[in-house]
C-alpha cells in the first residue's frame, strides 16, 4: 500500500507563456504501475530532457495537467486508484514549466481525456492561528537557506511505515513512528500536506510569512487513524475493519495541531473545478 500521495502540485506553479503553441513530449511510454513494496519511490523526477513519473494515479496526473489540486478534479472515483508510470522525453526548446501542458496533451491523446472548467462550493478546513498564538519555531530566513531553488525533483518514500518526502532546498516532512515532522515548511505547504490526512481540503489562512520547523508527537491510535485516512485519500481500497479505525481522525488531528498553535475551522469556499467528461481506464498503445 502507498500512503505517499503528497502535494506534488506546489512544484508546478501556474505560469503564463503567451500565445505560443504548447510543446508535446517527443516520445512517451505509459505502463501500469507495479505492486508496491514496503519502501517505494513515488513521484516525479526530471533529469535533463527526461521526464519520469512513478506510482502516480490518473487523478494525480490530471491535477498537474490542469495546475489544480486533487479536490478540484470532479471525475470518476476510480481515477484515484488507477496508477501508471510515465517515461517521456522533453523536446528541445521546452522548459520544465511546460510539463503540465505537455502532460495534458498526453492525457488527451492516450487516455481520451475530455474535461471542462466550472465552479463549485466545497467544504474546507481553514487553517488559522489558535487564540493562544503560534508555538512552532520559525526557521531563520538567511539568504543561503532561501535562495531560489530550481530543483523540481520530489523524493518520496512511502509504505506501511509512513511517508518521507524531500521537496528540495532543505524543505521536507515525514510522517512515521507516531510523529509528524516538518523542516522549513511554509504554511501553504503545511496546509496542502494536512489535506492528505483530512476529509476535506485545507486552506492556509494564517497569514504567517515564515517557514517553520516542528515535531508533532501522536498517540498510536491517532497515528493509525491518520495513516488510514491518507490511504483513503490516495485511493487505496481498505477493508471495513481498517476504515472503522479512521473514525475521529480529523478530531485527533485538530487536537494535535493545537499544540503547534494552529486551529482548523470548518468552512465553505468556492473553487474552480475541472469536470472530467470522459477518460479511458487504459491508455492507447505506446
Amino acid at each position: 500500500m502507498s500512503f505517499a500521495r503528497i502535494g506534488w502540485l506546489a512544484l508546478f506553479a501556474a505560469a503564463c507563456f503567451g500565445q505560443k503553441a504548447a510543446p508535446e513530449f517527443e516520445v512517451a511510454s505509459i505502463k501500469p504501475s507495479g505492486s508496491l513494496q514496503e519502501n517505494v519511490h513515488v513521484g516525479i523526477h526530471i533529469d535533463g530532457a527526461q521526464f519520469h513519473a512513478a506510482q502516480m494515479s490518473l487523478l494525480d496526473y490530471t491535477d498537474i495537467a490542469y495546475k489544480v489540486k486533487y479536490y478540484q478534479v470532479d471525475g470518476p472515483a476510480w481515477m484515484a486508484g488507477a496508477r501508471f508510470d510515465i517515461d517521456a522525453k522533453i523536446p528541445d526548446g521546452a522548459s520544465r514549466d511546460d510539463v503540465p501542458d505537455m502532460l495534458r496533451q498526453l492525457l488527451e491523446t492516450r487516455f481520451g481525456l475530455k474535461a471542462h472548467r466550472g465552479t463549485k462550493d466545497l467544504p474546507i478546513y481553514a487553517m488559522v492561528v489558535a487564540p493562544d498564538g503560534i508555538k512552532m519555531k520559525a526557521t531563520p530566513a538567511d539568504d543561503a537557506q532561501f535562495a531560489p531553488c530550481k530543483n523540481v525533483d520530489v523524493k518520496v518514500q512511502g509504505g506501511r511505515g509512513g511517508v518521507n518526502a524531500d521537496y528540495g532546498c532543505g524543505t521536507s516532512f515525514s510522517f512515521g513512528d507516531n510523529k509528524l515532522t516538518g523542516n522549513k515548511l511554509s504554511m501553504p505547504m503545511f496546509a496542502d500536506m494536512l489535506a492528505r490526512f483530512t476529509d476535506r481540503p485545507v486552506q492556509d489562512m494564517t497569514k504567517l510569512p515564515d517557514r517553520y520547523d516542528f515535531t508533532l508527537d501522536l498517540s498510536q491510535e491517532d497515528y493509525m487513524a491518520m495513516l488510514i485516512r491518507s490511504a483513503v485519500v490516495a485511493g487505496v481500497n481498505l477493508p471495513p475493519q481498517a476504515l472503522a479505525m479512521m473514525n475521529g481522525s480529523d478530531d485527533s488531528l485538530m487536537m494535535a495541531l493545537r499544540r503547534l498553535g494552529l486551529k482548523l475551522e470548518p468552512r465553505k469556499a468556492p473553487f474552480e473545478v475541472i469536470v472530467v467528461d470522459d477518460i479511458r481506464k487504459e491508455p492507447s498503445a505506446n
